[in-house]
């Protein structure tokens, strides 16, 4: 009776270590994706084009690639497509 209450006790504790790091990397993710809004709506550049945007997104730590007429953001094993947006607020729209 003894073992087999020890054996439930790890079996329970490995389901809850099991949810709490999901939830932890969900967080992350979410977190990396609210950040990344933050910081292009934190600055304003109406002439920015596609190499300029990669090259900031690099500079702040973002694996971002210039592809034509927009970037190519790779965050959280997703490819994000940032477009330059010119006049609007921020820098760039953010698509998956």
């Amino acid at each position: 009776m003894r073992s087999m209450t020890k054996y439930l006790t790890v079996i329970v504790m490995a389901c809850a270590m099991t949810a709490i790091l999901s939830t932890i990397t969900a967080s992350a993710e979410s977190d990396d994706i609210f950040s990344l809004k933050n910081l292009v709506t934190s600055f304003e550049d109406s002439l920015i084009n596609s190499s300029d945007l990669a090259f900031f997104l690099a500079t702040h730590n973002y694996d971002a690639v210039p592809r034509g007429d927009h970037v190519d953001l790779f965050l959280n094993g997703r490819v994000y497509k940032l477009v330059p947006n010119g006049d609007a607020p921020g820098l760039c729209n953010i698509e998956n």
